[in-house]
């Protein structure tokens, strides 16, 4: 379901119920629905939503605004429209950066007072993450195109998924909006929110793939927890970057853990 938020309709997949809402968000390139597999196991016990990012999936895609600081204020709208209490959110990659500057207002916005935690899988950096320059200027160059998707989808993964699984991760590549795509490529995964880290007060878990070849473990020794020093990292094996995808069951058992402690 589409909501008005932030002057953008955002796309909302929901399902379950329960005292604490959980917020899923989704790394570059890709949509809400990587987190469906997770959200089956999750919802008999938690509201899940999870939320397409303006210019990703479903939701519009306005010309500009696609800053770090427009997406989180994107998501502190959802939470107050919605009307949701007590959340926890769990965010990927781009998605993770995005998530560590909404816990920075927790004690300015209201809305956000009821914040427990943050799960975090492979997120990017409070610091310009570490994309090589040959990387950035292929993705560039790949927008739209299906090879492109193809062959990201390869370096992404590290673990066997299914054929609907691929497809469904080429299609989200796709049709994600090229302001989008150019913004975070150009300036997004580039800013440097690290001065805002010690604002971070909720617990924060991190979950990386062994295997990641995007945002591999030592990114998180070296480029978070120098500034998020308070967070724990966990390493699945032999998994990759797409968590969700790859390893729904893990994911889903990691973040009940998380939050129960």
């Amino acid at each position: 379901m589409k909501h008005l938020i932030n002057g953008t309709r955002l796309n909302i997949l929901e399902q379950g119920s329960g005292p604490l809402t959980l917020i899923f968000l989704h790394y570059f390139g890709g949509s809400a629905r990587e987190w469906q597999s997770v959200m089956n196991l999750l919802s008999d016990r938690y509201r899940c939503l999870a939320v397409d990012l303006r210019g990703f999936g479903d939701s519009d895609a306005p010309a500009d605004g696609y800053s770090v600081g427009t997406m989180a204020e994107d998501i502190t709208c959802v939470v107050q429209q919605l009307g949701i209490e007590k959340f926890v959110l769990v965010g990927h990659s781009m998605s993770g950066k995005v998530a560590l500057l909404v816990a920075t207002e927790q004690t300015n916005r209201i809305e956000l007072a009821n914040l427990q935690a943050l799960v975090l899988l492979s997120p990017s950096p409070p610091v310009p993450e570490p994309i090589p320059d040959d990387e950035r200027q292929k993705l560039l160059k790949g927008y739209g195109q299906r090879t492109s998707a193809e062959q990201t989808l390869k370096n992404i993964t590290a673990k066997p998924i299914s054929d609907m699984a691929c497809e469904q991760i080429i299609a989200d590549d796709l049709r994600s909006a090229k302001p989008a795509w150019e913004a975070w490529l150009k300036s997004g995964s580039r800013e440097n929110i690290s001065d805002r880290m010690p604002a971070v007060r909720v617990p924060v878990s991190i979950l990386v793939g062994s295997d990641d070849q995007a945002l591999p473990p030592n990114v998180q020794s070296e480029l978070v927890l120098p500034y998020v020093p308070h967070a724990t990292v966990d390493i699945v094996p032999e998994t990759g970057h797409l968590l969700p995808w790859e390893a729904p069951d893990v994911v889903a058992a990691f973040i009940s853990k998380k939050i129960a402690a």
